[in-house]
């Protein structure tokens, strides 16, 4: 027999485990939890400098529902949108569930929008 191969005894070999795990509720609510956080919002930095200059303040309300529409957009095959409030217009990335700019209102006056393919009207 060569000496390069060793039988190995039939209980070592063929160990299986006793039985499978269980999956505890623990992971399911964390898997809850990434898709909640996945679906808000984000606010990226150029945006958020721009909300804070231009003194745009969003309620919560106001921001579930634009959340809300924007994910709709997004079934719909919207990558790009604008989303425009009774105070706010932003630009919004559907695609990477992120706020890109913001302007007031009164800036969007004569201006033209390019790069999106939705708008989304929230009267409030």
């Amino acid at each position: 027999m060569d000496h390069r191969v060793h039988q190995v005894p039939s209980h070592y070999a063929l160990h299986f485990p006793v039985g499978a795990k269980k999956v505890s509720n623990n992971a399911i609510h964390s898997f809850k939890d990434i898709l909640a956080n996945e679906q808000k919002l984000k606010i990226s930095k150029h945006a958020s400098q721009r909300l804070t200059e231009r003194n745009i303040n969003i309620e919560d309300k106001e921001w579930q529902l634009i959340e809300t529409k924007v994910a709709e957009a997004r079934k719909k095959g919207i990558t790009d949108s604008l989303v425009v409030t009774n105070q706010a217009a932003l630009l919004v990335s559907t695609k990477n569930n992120t706020v890109v700019t913001a302007m007031n209102r009164e800036e969007t006056n004569h201006k033209i929008f390019t790069n999106i393919n939705g708008t989304i009207l929230i009267n409030g």
